[in-house]
């Protein structure tokens, strides 16, 4: 490609408009990019832990011990702090209503289920920026292709003789937004989409464990 048709020569050369909405687009590249990372270190620490918690906590130690040595630990992890604020709320109410069991199985499911939303919103924060930026930005991009094509052809109007050559420049700087868009909208969905899946199978991970958690809690309750 020669200098005059270069990718940033293009750019540069581009209506203002046009450049205003690469640059957005551009802005919005780089937070996808800056979530998908952060996520990705996110999610697979919370799946590692999570691994971790279960081979602990089906190795047949004391709850109450194991409980202490998680709640000690900044990288305990989701599943964790889960068992913990269920374990905490069974303690508490076991000592306040001893012998009820409806009450403390209750108390340990709400304490869990609140500890459980926390963990997973904290999860899933910035998601819904990945999808918008993947719905969005296609269309951000083919405004600027339509307003680059429209300044083109405006400029046609001027010149006796319209040719490819003189075409050609216009056409390929409005497709470049275009370009930039689906460039911005295409990881943005993958990665939406491969997150989404990844933290709907921790979640079902976590409910199985809560259930199984309060089966325990109760036959310990009686």
């Amino acid at each position: 490609m020669n200098q005059e048709m270069s990718i940033l020569s293009l750019i540069a050369g581009a209506s203002l408009p046009v450049q205003f909405v690469m640059a957005g687009l551009l802005t919005i590249s780089v937070a996808s990019w800056t979530t998908i990372f952060t996520k990705i270190f996110a999610i697979r620490a919370a799946q590692r832990a999570t691994t971790s918690f279960e081979a602990d906590f089906w190795s047949g130690g004391d709850l109450a011990e194991l409980a202490k040595l998680m709640r000690g630990r900044p990288d305990a992890g989701p599943l964790a702090r889960i068992f913990d604020a269920g374990l905490q709320e069974f303690s508490k109410v076991r000592q306040q209503k001893s012998g009820d069991v409806g009450s403390m199985i209750d108390g340990a499911r709400r304490a869990m289920r609140a500890s459980y939303q926390r963990e997973f919103d904290s999860l899933e924060s910035n998601l819904a920026m990945l999808a918008s930026a993947g719905s969005v930005s296609p269309y951000i991009g083919l405004f600027g292709t339509v307003w680059g094509i429209m300044n083109s052809f405006r400029g046609l109007a001027n010149v006796q003789q319209a040719t490819l050559q003189s075409v050609a420049p216009g056409i390929a700087e409005a497709l470049v937004a275009t370009a930039i868009g689906l460039f911005a909208a295409i990881p943005a969905v993958v990665a939406y989409n491969r997150f989404a899946n990844d933290i709907d199978r921790l979640a079902n991970r976590c409910e199985t464990f809560m259930e199984e958690f309060l089966n325990i809690l109760q036959r310990q309750a009686r």
